[in-house]
């Protein structure tokens, strides 16, 4: 490799072991047996080198997803109900062998609401990561995947694995399965979140009329 790539190998790793914000020039330089003017001869600046690293980790990450059926190019067994439960078994499962990915995660997402150039470079890549986590549950390459399903599919599934992302870190062993993953949305959409017993009589239940005697 040449100093281009052992920078951002030194900077991924840096990201992992110190984290995004504590991460320094010479930190990077010291991973990447490099010098410091090559971190401004191949990238401009420090920052523009942790954003890449930042970026090609999490697309490494998602490629890791993939499980041995997906590799081979075959098609899981199962209905879609029972894919999404599997993919999210699978996610939960990296959460959770992968912590430290995680928390670099987590911590920028508290460092966008004051670092534009940061919040600038996700923004880039955020519709690529909505495309990708599609085609992770419909075991199809990315370039099958229309910009429509990757805006609201791929949103819904970026929302809860972000949710979900911290909540690993909070309370590990508190992690929904896949299951009641599905469990929680059938729930929702057919309007049985709570216990028949929880509405008292003759009280209104949200967005509809009270329950028949």
């Amino acid at each position: 490799m040449g100093h281009r790539e052992d920078l951002l190998e030194g900077a991924k790793r840096c990201l992992l072991e110190k984290g995004y914000a504590r991460t320094t020039a010479r930190d990077i330089v010291a991973a990447s047996g490099t010098n410091l003017a090559s971190i401004g001869y191949h990238y401009g600046s420090k920052d523009v080198l942790m954003h890449q690293a930042l970026v090609e980790s999490v697309e490494e990450w998602g490629a890791g997803l993939a499980g041995p059926e997906e590799a081979d190019g075959g098609e899981p067994a199962g209905d879609p109900v029972e894919r999404f439960a599997a993919v999210w078994d699978r996610i939960l499962r990296s959460f959770l062998e992968q912590r430290d990915f995680v928390a670099s995660q987590v911590e920028v997402l508290g460092l966008l609401p004051r670092d534009p150039e940061l919040r600038a470079a996700l923004a880039t890549v955020l519709p690529e990561g909505g495309e990708g986590l599609v085609a992770v549950f419909e075991n199809v390459p990315d370039t099958e995947v229309d910009a429509e399903s990757a805006r609201v599919v791929g949103s819904f599934y970026q929302a809860l694995l972000t949710g979900l992302m911290v909540q690993s870190l909070v309370s590990p062993a508190a992690l929904p399965s896949g299951g009641d993953l599905v469990e929680a949305m059938r729930r929702v959409l057919s309007g049985t979140v709570l216990p028949a017993t929880a509405h008292g009589p003759g009280e209104e239940r949200a967005g509809g009329g009270t329950p028949a005697p």
